[in-house]
């Protein structure tokens, strides 16, 4: 048995679309403080899986449990309320407000007034103490926190939308491909940011198609394929070559040594 808990775990998870079958029977695990990256082929059901994880869809069948409690999430609100906060590819950020509001952007810090809810005054100065306290915990270095964030690389704007889910995740932080589209010194700074969240003890499910990234970062890798959780194997014993060979399906998990799977 392992010693790690386990943070948010699925059991039997099944999700069709028509005559598709994009779930059949999937469990999944993962343990505090790690990450786990997932992978699969287009069509292996691995955006299925991270949606029902979020929230974003409810599966036809199966569990999902957080902390060891079954959980029921109806949309992604949901599981916000439950401390798992997602960093879709296509960024939730606004690029005409500043890092500090884009921080708080549906979490803003309102100021206490004697009129109460009939006028709301958002509370600036906190939340730009706030936002600077966020990025520089996350060794994160921008200007100023009054900085548009159009004004900012591409880089710099997945780095904002990370700290956004950094600040306020509890249990779990899921990322979809966060560093596509990036260059090598912007993938990199993206990389950095995954492993400081770990290190300050949350759990990151890391969704990539990047074979090199997934391999820098992740403690486990889930391989999807067809629907099924083909394997989930320890990438500092599996090399790359044959983690693909599983996701393709060239090579059989019956064929890895049991030392080898996680």
């Amino acid at each position: 048995m392992n010693a790690i808990p386990v943070v948010l775990e699925a059991r039997n998870l099944s999700k069709r679309y028509g005559h598709v079958t994009a779930l059949d029977g999937v469990d999944f695990e993962l343990r505090s403080g790690e990450v786990l990256a997932v992978i699969g082929d287009n069509g292996a059901g691995k955006s299925t899986l991270i949606k029902a994880l979020s929230g974003a869809l409810i599966p036809d069948s199966g569990e999902i449990f957080l902390d060891g409690k079954k959980v029921h999430f109806h949309s992604p609100i949901d599981a916000r309320r439950e401390g798992i906060e997602t960093v879709y590819q296509t960024l939730a950020v606004a690029p005409f407000m500043t890092i500090a509001e884009n921080l708080f952007l549906g979490r803003e810090i309102l100021r206490p007034n004697i009129l109460g809810s009939v006028f709301k005054i958002l509370d600036r100065k906190r939340m730009l103490k706030d936002a600077a306290g966020y990025m520089q915990e996350l060794k994160f270095t921008i200007g100023s926190m009054q900085q548009a964030v159009e004004t900012l690389s591409g880089g710099q704007r997945q780095g904002v939308a990370v700290a956004r889910s950094a600040a306020f995740a509890r249990h779990v932080i899921i990322m979809d491909e966060p560093t596509a589209a990036l260059g090598v010194k912007e993938g990199k700074m993206v990389l950095d940011l995954i492993h400081r969240i770990r290190e300050k003890g949350l759990s990151v499910i890391l969704i990539s198609h990047n074979m090199p990234h997934v391999f820098e970062v992740a403690d486990r890798i889930h391989v999807q394929r067809l629907g099924k959780r083909a394997a989930v194997v320890n990438p500092k014993i599996v090399n790359m070559s044959d983690t693909v060979s599983i996701m393709t399906g060239a090579l059989r998990t019956e064929d890895i040594p049991a030392s080898a799977l996680a």
